[in-house]
């Protein structure tokens, strides 16, 4: 039997304790737009090093492909070509069909292979419909995130506002060849016209979001060289 006293003295929240509940609710409250806002600049952050992965890596796929469209013989081993706007000294010496510092009993690094004729480098420029050289990769785009329509697609938040743009030009390759030290200094915008033997290649990232952190243009730069292929040694049995 429960006593009129008893009855008085059951467990109740007391008045303090629900103002320190709101309170809490209150700092819960006000604190989720900065927990949001925290997330958002999260996905930013990893995007962005998406973005830089992505690019180093087509950077490095472009570099497997053949230096011009005249490497692209494969029943010869790519030969050094003739430029139109390069240095003299790396040009061949005295009908010889090697440049400075190539051995006379070398067989790599050569203008001309068995019956193969001499070529000359081609401009910057796809040929045809394919990729089949490093230039033809020059003024490419895409988005950073493809295929998230359509069955199978997946939602990702900023889909189309990451860009990737690839450029390919001749770049100025003088130097003093003919000393011992080689100095030499890259410039990926000091383009020349005509053809040269250094082409650089460019992959920008940029970004239309409204995100602080992929506003922001990022720039990867890279060099590929005219010194032909290696023909390895081999014996007849």
């Amino acid at each position: 039997m429960v006593t009129k006293l008893q009855a008085r003295q059951r467990p109740a929240i007391a008045m303090v304790e629900l103002v320190i509940a709101i309170v809490i609710m209150g700092i819960v409250m006000m604190s989720a737009p900065m927990l949001i806002n925290t997330s958002k600049n999260s996905i930013s952050v990893a995007l962005q090093q998406s973005a830089i992965n992505e690019a180093s890596s087509k950077i490095n796929i472009i570099l497997t492909y053949p230096w011009d469209q005249n490497d692209t013989n494969n029943s010869t081993v790519p030969p050094v070509l003739h430029v139109t706007n390069g240095d003299d000294e790396l040009e061949e010496v005295n009908n010889t069909i090697r440049r400075i510092g190539v051995p006379r009993t070398s067989n790599s690094r050569l203008f001309r292979y068995a019956s193969i004729q001499e070529l000359n480098a081609s401009n910057i420029g796809k040929e045809g419909s394919e990729i089949t050289d490093i230039d033809d990769f020059n003024g490419t785009t895409s988005h950073l995130i493809l295929n998230t329509s359509g069955s199978g697609g997946v939602d990702y938040l900023e889909q189309t506002t990451v860009d990737m743009y690839t450029s390919v030009s001749y770049i100025n390759d003088d130097a003093n060849y003919s000393k011992s030290t080689i100095t030499f200094n890259f410039n990926p915008n000091n383009n020349v016209t005509g053809t040269s033997n250094i082409k650089a290649i460019t992959v920008t990232l940029t970004s239309s979001s409204s995100a602080d952190e992929l506003q922001k243009t990022i720039v990867f730069h890279a060099f590929t060289c005219n010194i032909g292929g290696i023909k390895y040694a081999h014996r007849s049995l």
